[in-house]
């Protein structure tokens, strides 16, 4: 007879921690905490972005019925119906959540490691870095999602290493990273523009629609390798969360506490820019989303932190939203879903800058 294998037990607690309720989640050899105000509200972000995709699902050229589209991603409806939900519309509304789950994530990576609700990868280069990378691959060679994507990477990681680089005087200053990167942004979006110029007349247009960020056209084709790629860059992030939350405390705090910050955020900017890299090449920059999504996330749970999942969260709900509106609102002309985020998020970068200037 086989020896029976006892499963250690799990066990499920709640505390109080300096007046916030916390969940704890705890085995033999390991245990999760989190707020539990945190927790309610990813799973009611989790469950709009569950809404907004079965919303987005229903609606376009032909409106179908919720029950209707149920029906479709379960395979009980008729052939047509099952290809319009399955094949048409499911890809785009999903690849909408990943999308704005990574850069809501890799803005709460960023804003972590500057300390900073400017530190976004919109703001400081990086995303300008993935643009330019791709758009040199997309005007040059002319390659597939695999080549533009490599582009876009390879782009944003040397814009990553540029600014570190050139930020870096006896250790990175959040300050000067964010100026440095402001610089470098603005060299690329010139760099960006006379690319645009010597291009010929149909490049230009293909690389001007690509440019303005767009799930036009996108297929079950993107989406597999999106989510191998994104559930490959994840895992690390989240095994370098309790690294960032110790460097919101300071860099000499956070040596004190045995926490290496340069070589954190080095790892940290690598990962983020991945991220913003995979959108990139696949949908084009899609900005704001990276910058608002974090400090909405942030005031939603009242941490004094910028939490990763329900930055993540939150910036899946705002992408599936803005791809809703720019769908719908001028049908049926559908507008790149990056000019939806330019128009909000610019009404909410206004607001950030004027709400700094009167704390400071």
């Amino acid at each position: 007879m086989s020896a029976r294998t006892e499963v250690p037990p799990v066990g499920v607690e709640t505390d109080v921690d300096l007046g916030h309720r916390m969940l704890a989640v705890h085995g033999e050899r390991w245990s999760l905490r989190a707020s539990l105000r945190a927790v309610l509200v990813v799973l009611v972000l989790v469950a709009l972005a569950v809404v907004g995709i079965l919303f987005s699902i229903s609606t376009g050229t032909y409106d179908l019925p919720l029950a209707d589209v149920v029906a479709g991603l379960l395979g009980t409806a008729d052939e047509g119906t099952v290809l319009v939900v399955r094949e048409w519309r499911l890809p785009r509304a999903l690849l909408a959540a990943l999308f704005g789950l990574a850069l809501g994530v890799s803005g709460a990576v960023f804003q972590s490691i500057t300390r900073n609700p400017l530190g976004s990868p919109d703001v400081i280069g990086f995303s300008s870095g993935s643009y330019t990378g791709a758009l040199v691959v997309l005007l040059v060679t002319g390659g597939g999602y695999v080549a533009v994507a490599v582009g876009a990477l390879t782009g944003g990681v040397l814009t990553a290493l540029a600014v570190f680089l050139l930020a870096y005087r006896r250790g990175v200053q959040t300050f000067r990273l964010i100026i440095v990167g402001i610089g470098v942004s603005a060299l690329l979006a010139a760099l960006n523009t006379y690319l645009m110029l010597k291009a010929a007349p149909g490049e230009q247009l293909t690389a001007a629609v690509w440019g303005s960020g767009s799930l036009n056209g996108l297929t079950v084709d993107t989406l597999v390798p999106v989510l191998v790629v994104l559930g490959v860059l994840l895992v690390p992030v989240l095994v370098l969360a309790p690294a960032l939350r110790v460097l919101e405390v300071g860099d000499d705090a956070a040596g004190s506490l045995g926490a290496r910050p340069t070589t954190v955020r080095l790892v940290a900017v690598v990962l983020g820019v991945a991220l913003v890299a995979l959108v990139t090449a696949s949908a084009g920059p899609i900005a704001f989303i990276a910058l608002v999504a974090p400090q909405i996330a942030r005031r939603l749970t009242r941490s004094a932190g910028v939490g990763l999942v329900a930055a993540g969260a939150t910036g899946a709900v705002l992408l599936v939203a803005s791809d809703f509106l720019g769908q719908r609102l001028f049908a049926p002309m559908q507008l790149p879903v990056g000019i939806v985020t330019v128009s909000v998020g610019g009404l909410y970068f206004v607001w950030l800058l004027v709400r700094e200037t009167r704390r400071r």
